[in-house]
């Protein structure tokens, strides 16, 4: 059955634009930039975080777990605003933008949990437990990683990253590793 092209609506603009069909795609303020870039490739590496996080967070189930990975999310939309202005337009960026402060409450965050117990014995095997929401930590700690590797990329090649958002992903990445085991639950040997 033919239905033809479906066309969303947001507040009466349609998501489907074509600008991107030229291999292009759009920063804040105006710029264009091309979506091999790596600045965009960045950008798609926090969203797949963002993602992961976002079905952690539905198969979850330990209110704790919850209300950190909700706290991870808000600092990844800023984080993403960050990185979709360039430099030079970094002076017209009024969102919150990611602090070594925040680098610190993810750290502090980690260590509550590693003074009650939880540390490393082995290497984790996703899913192995039968456990969503954990399998689902332990993938959005593989997309952090990516995202690591992709802003450290960025910067690496000449683009100016804050430091902030440099640390991030490496602390985050320890954090959700933390979490998958502790959303194992009460009746499973951390």
């Amino acid at each position: 059955m033919d239905i033809g092209r479906v066309r969303v609506s947001f507040k009466g603009m349609s998501i489907i634009t074509g600008r991107g069909d030229l291999g292009e795609t759009d920063l804040l303020f105006g710029k264009r930039i091309g979506k091999t870039s790596l600045r965009v490739a960045a950008l798609g590496s926090v969203d797949e975080v963002n993602a992961a996080l976002g079905l952690a967070r539905a198969a979850g189930g330990d209110g704790e777990v919850i209300a950190l990975i909700d706290a991870v999310q808000e600092r990844l939309v800023g984080l993403m605003g960050q990185l979709a202005c360039l430099p030079e337009d970094m002076g017209r960026y009024k969102y919150v933008a990611l602090t070594l402060e925040d680098v610190d409450w993810v750290e502090a965050e980690a260590r509550k949990f590693e003074m009650r117990g939880v540390r490393f014995t082995g290497w984790a095997r996703p899913g192995a437990e039968g456990s969503l929401a954990r399998a689902g930590l332990d993938f959005a700690r593989a997309m952090a990683r990516r995202a690591e590797r992709s802003v450290l990329a960025l910067h690496e090649s000449g683009e100016d990253v804050p430091e902030a958002v440099r640390l991030f992903f490496n602390r985050v990445s320890d954090l959700l590793w933390i979490l998958a085991r502790v959303e194992a639950g009460p009746h499973e040997q951390i």
